[in-house]
């Protein structure tokens, strides 16, 4: 709004400059307000150009920003995933999540078919399938955190002294039955602390399927069971291409 304004000002600017050299203007005199009219082009070139570029800018910086967050928070998904292999629900504990990781053990087991003899009773002797499942042995949690910075996980980066929201809750999937659920967040606005406010306000906004959706970055939700991300495919490739 701020780019069309200028331009229509520098517009009405020329219009009038030019009306000037042509009524009252004496011919010797008219190369002072040609010089004016070039600064004033020259001028209107530049604001136009920071116009064009400022939100690709914008855009290419919130990118970096974000990849930084998006990784943080696949750590903590990927804790709470295995918390919950092992305890059945998902913690709002950060300090323990943190130890858990350090500490846990995850039960390895293995499925099998076996064929069983059944005596049905009057003689009768069948063979029955049978699934059976055997603990074979432990494997540490900490295997699946090598080379993640595991306990900064909660520390917002680039955003001093924040930490991401931690929540758990429950819910209905089917009649009677409740699924815990559990959502990191944290909001956009301190991410992109300092950057231009009219696109940072666009970007609070955003709902286009290419971008992370709304005024947080988060994973997993308390309104349905998902440990999915608001965030686009295209930030996993880029934290991927990171790490």
């Amino acid at each position: 709004m701020n780019l069309i304004l200028m331009i229509l000002g520098a517009v009405i600017v020329a219009v009038l400059v030019a009306y000037v050299i042509v009524k009252f203007l004496p011919l010797k005199l008219r190369w002072l307000p040609s010089i004016l009219l070039l600064v004033l082009a020259g001028f209107l070139g530049w604001k136009i150009y920071g116009g064009i570029m400022e939100p690709i800018q914008f855009n290419e910086e919130k990118v970096v920003k974000y990849i930084g967050v998006v990784n943080s928070l696949k750590i903590i998904r990927d804790a709470e995933v295995k918390y919950y292999e092992v305890n059945g629900k998902y913690t709002n504990d950060k300090d323990g999540l943190i130890q858990f990781i350090d500490t846990a053990q995850l039960v390895l087991t293995e499925t099998k078919t076996v064929v069983e003899k059944v005596n049905k009773g009057g003689g009768v002797i069948v063979d029955e399938e049978k699934r059976v499942t055997d603990t074979i042995g432990y494997e540490p949690v900490i295997k699946y955190f090598k080379n993640k910075d595991y306990k900064s996980m909660f520390k917002v980066p680039g955003v001093a002294n924040t930490e991401f929201e931690l929540e758990i809750g429950e819910v209905e999937k089917v009649p009677g039955l409740m699924q815990p659920t559990f959502r990191a967040r944290t909001p956009k606005r301190g991410i992109l602390e300092g950057m231009n406010e009219s696109l940072v306000k666009q970007e609070l906004e955003a709902i286009e399927t290419d971008q992370i959706k709304g005024e947080y970055v988060s994973v997993g939700s308390l309104e349905e069971v998902t440990t999915g991300g608001n965030w686009p495919p295209s930030y996993d490739r880029k934290v991927a291409k990171k790490d």
